[in-house]
């Protein structure tokens, strides 16, 4: 659920407001107790170990390259269209 933060709040608490961020918090703003606009955190990548990769990896079948590019060449129009 939304936590309902005033403008002033947002201006003087805003470290307190970035670490909620940090932790997943979602906040309404608002001013003069009208809702204008709505802080929640961006999806952040998360990267994995290059190891547990390949070993997630390890028992995938193995790609036939050629076979791939020709799939991709059949599915995809490569021909250039003069601007007009």
């Amino acid at each position: 659920m939304s936590e309902q933060i005033s403008q002033r709040e947002l201006r003087n608490d805003s470290g307190r407001i970035m670490r909620g961020l940090d932790e997943g918090r979602t906040y309404v703003v608002t001013r003069r107790s009208e809702p204008v606009g709505e802080l929640r955190p961006l999806r952040r990548r998360r990267l994995i170990d290059a190891r547990v990769a390949v070993e997630i990896f390890r028992g995938a079948p193995p790609v036939d390259l050629a076979k791939l590019r020709a799939d991709l060449d059949h599915g995809v129009d490569q021909e250039a269209q003069p601007r007009g």
